[in-house]
């Protein structure tokens, strides 16, 4: 077998977990995508990130589809502008 017939070369790496803090339907809207897409969380998360670092659009337009059905279904109403403006609400 040649091995370009067995698929994209995969890259070792070392992962961590992590505490962060996330808005709730932000988190649910991601969770659903990454289950449409059948990957977990983090890989999601982390092809988000590695396409942002490089100026590129992470998601297609089948995904961003998607991601609006999601955003309808958690009542999703934040944009880019409310980026670094979020504040936690104050717990009674």
């Amino acid at each position: 077998m040649l091995p370009w017939y067995l698929g994209p070369m995969a890259t070792p790496v070392e992962r961590t977990q992590t505490g962060i803090r996330m808005e709730k339907r932000l988190l649910k809207v991601l969770k659903g995508l990454a289950e449409y897409h059948d990957m977990s969380l983090g890989d999601l998360l982390e092809g988000i990130v590695l396409h942002a670092f490089e100026g590129k659009a992470a998601l297609g337009k089948e995904s961003l589809k998607k991601v609006g059905e999601l955003r309808k279904v958690y009542g999703l109403d934040l944009t880019a502008a409310h980026s670094h403006k979020l504040v936690e609400r104050k717990k009674p």
